[in-house]
């Protein structure tokens, strides 16, 4: 034990030595180390969907440094980033204003002591009040869009003293053990069964299948808390529900009594065009998940949020849903400062009118090659490629990354592939995005 502390207290050294810029990694051996260490010590099988491995000439992108909208690895290579951190990223990389806030709050106080009451956080708590949906007026900060889900889940239950949730199929809300009993998709689902219990799920859009559920459930005596829905579905490739769904949602759910919770962790915050994703329809949920670019693409941070009868249920014991990281000033900081960038250059504004730009030239490139790209879908700067096979898929997004250009999509997930760049990205880098594209595709086509 005494050689193996002496060795670790060495190779931390060394690793602080790299973090801190002291010295300057050789990029090739600091690639070969990356990649074996995720294989001894990580997920093995992570490293072989990687294109940032499989499709790197001479040694593997390490991720090294960004900004805005450009991502750069240890070697210096350069990619237009159309994946965002799978949404994170709707300010940019490395925004100023919300570094500036992490710096400054990291002076003063990292960490919460969990007994004196946190002004930091009762600020992002009070904004958040000011741009919720309706009367929204309370919220709990968590560390992710999985926790934000789990908490509305438990609120749901407690307030409603019902047990049971309406989800959709093809629906992603994250991968903890309630959250993933919400998911509609078998891969993920299958290797952890059972689930919780009293979970329905229904397709996607369809109104009437939701009643249906409702009628169902009520005629065996099974109580529904809430339904629970994406604005639009995001892992499932930017899928748009038709324009009455979220209305007659509303009007459903009030009718039997039950929740309505929007999840807007990837849809929130601008990304769809709009600052809510519910904000196309003019609809209000009871409760609202957000999380992902609520950090900035600084610290990680999610939030749910509901009004403030729902709130009542929590007062007899307020300690029903606690986190020993959740809310912390850092990442309430950084969540005020990107909320702020976002309000003051009306990032969903821009996120609209970007988004028809890079739509224009999808729907193009489809006409172009429609044995390719069979489909474009989405709204603002949350836009799905689809392709006839996985296969076809990864080819694109493979030939996209050796091309510059982040997108989503693996060997085993790329029938559907998402764009979501920064809501902020300059429109010439739209342009050389589409013209990228267009060089793989016809290649791909060949």
């Amino acid at each position: 034990m005494t050689n193996r502390i002496s060795e670790a207290t060495a190779a931390s050294e060394e690793m602080l030595s790299i973090i801190q810029g002291i010295v300057d990694p050789d990029p090739s051996l600091l690639a070969k180390q990356a990649v074996a260490d995720h294989i001894n010590h990580y997920t093995p099988g992570l490293v072989s969907y990687r294109k940032s491995v499989t499709e790197s000439e001479d040694y593997a992108a390490i991720e090294w440094s960004g900004s805005g909208s450009i991502v750069r690895d240890v070697g210096g290579r350069e990619w237009i980033d159309c994946l965002g951190g799978y949404g994170i990223y709707n300010v940019g990389i490395r925004h100023p204003e919300v570094l500036a806030a992490v710096q400054a709050q990291l002076q003063r106080n990292p960490l919460p002591t969990q007994e004196l009451i946190d002004p930091v956080r009762g600020m992002l708590v009070r904004l958040l009040a000011q741009i919720a949906p309706g009367d929204i007026a309370n919220a709990f900060i968590c560390n992710s869009g999985t926790e934000a889900v789990e908490g509305a889940m438990k609120v749901a239950r407690v307030y409603t003293g019902k047990q049971g949730f309406i989800a959709a199929l093809d629906a992603f809300h994250g991968k903890t053990q309630g959250a993933l009993s919400l998911m509609g998709k078998a891969g993920f689902r299958l290797p952890f069964l059972p689930l919780l219990g009293g979970v329905r799920h229904v397709p996607f859009g369809s109104a009437e299948a939701v009643e249906h559920e409702l009628r169902r459930a009520s005629a065996v005596g099974e109580g529904i808390a809430a339904v629970i829905m994406e604005p639009i579905q995001g892992e499932a490739g930017a899928v748009v529900p038709p324009d009455d769904f979220w209305p007659l949602l509303r009007e459903i759910c009030d009718r039997w009594e039950v929740l309505l919770i929007a999840d807007e962790v990837q849809t929130g915050l601008g990304r769809t065009g709009a600052l809510w994703g519910v904000d196309h329809w003019g609809v209000v949920p009871d409760i609202i998940c957000s999380a992902k670019s609520l950090g900035g693409g600084v610290m990680p941070i999610g939030a749910f949020m509901g009004r403030p009868q729902i709130w009542k249920a929590l007062e007899p014991n307020p300690f029903l849903h606690t986190s020993t990281f959740g809310g912390n000033p850092l990442a309430c900081a950084a969540a005020i400062a990107a909320i702020h960038v976002t309000l003051r250059d009306r990032l969903w504004e821009s996120a609209a009118v970007k988004g028809e730009r890079f739509m224009e030239g999808l729907r193009a490139l489809q006409a172009k090659y429609p044995n390719v790209l069979t489909h474009v879908q989405g709204r603002g700067l949350l836009i799905g490629m689809n392709f006839p096979d996985n296969v076809t898929g990864y080819r694109v997004s493979a030939g996209l990354f050796r091309a510059g250009v982040l997108v989503a999509g693996t060997q085993i997930s790329a029938t559907s592939v998402r764009i979501e760049p920064a809501l902020n990205i300059p429109d010439d880098l739209i342009d050389e995005v589409l013209r990228r594209l267009d060089q793989v595709l016809e290649d791909v086509s060949g």
